[in-house]
């Protein structure tokens, strides 16, 4: 199972969007906060997107991408996301691949039964790729506004190189970009630069 400190895995899914949401899309450039929810149109998962829709501009404010995931088809996320005006993408895990991933397949007891389905859980990927921070098990109430509160690693200008690395300047942002041995996942390479916590 994943665990803060290790390398996210790298993935391309499908999103309500109609675009392909890309993980290495944001490297160098963005943190992003993907949320593994249970169900679309549950009341549970419903309060949630609410949640994460009404804070969406201050994540946004705070160099994050947010983005909710859950086995439900392209066609239920597009209905879901149409009536609840989600600013985020919503994307599809119909294998679960991803789920099994990040551990968040579990076995639950619903109605006196056990059934198999997503953990509810958050996860903030750093511009790096590396796993920072995450939640499981997620009670919905304040639990977007305790993400968004929560200590958050950003990329900010580097003020020297270290040896060996040169900077790149993807979109707005200073990154340093180095040998691929130098940091072990696939891509540009982000060197450990000055960090600050998100306003």
């Amino acid at each position: 199972m994943l665990k803060p400190g290790d390398h996210a895995p790298e993935f391309t899914l499908s999103a309500a969007t109609g675009e392909p949401f890309r993980l290495s899309a944001f490297r160098g450039v963005k943190n992003v906060v993907i949320f593994f929810y249970p169900k679309d149109n549950t009341p549970g998962c419903t309060t949630e997107g609410a949640n994460f829709r009404d804070l969406h501009d201050r994540f946004a404010k705070a160099g994050a991408v947010v983005a909710g995931i859950s086995r439900d088809s392209i066609k239920s996320h597009q209905g879901f996301a149409a009536k609840m005006g989600f600013p985020f993408a919503l994307i599809s895990d119909a294998d679960e691949k991803l789920c099994q991933a990040f551990g968040v397949i579990k076995m639950k007891n619903m109605y006196g039964k056990q059934v198999r389905g997503i953990e509810r859980s958050t996860f903030v990927i750093d511009a790096a790729g590396v796993l920072r921070r995450e939640w499981r098990g997620v009670k919905v109430p304040n639990h977007v506004a305790d993400v968004l509160a929560s200590p958050k690693e950003k990329i900010v200008r580097a003020a020297i190189a270290p040896s060996g690395w040169t900077k790149g300047r993807p979109g707005k942002v200073d990154v340093l970009i180095g040998s691929p041995s130098a940091i072990n996942f696939d891509g540009p390479q982000i060197a450990p630069a000055i960090t600050r916590p998100w306003p």
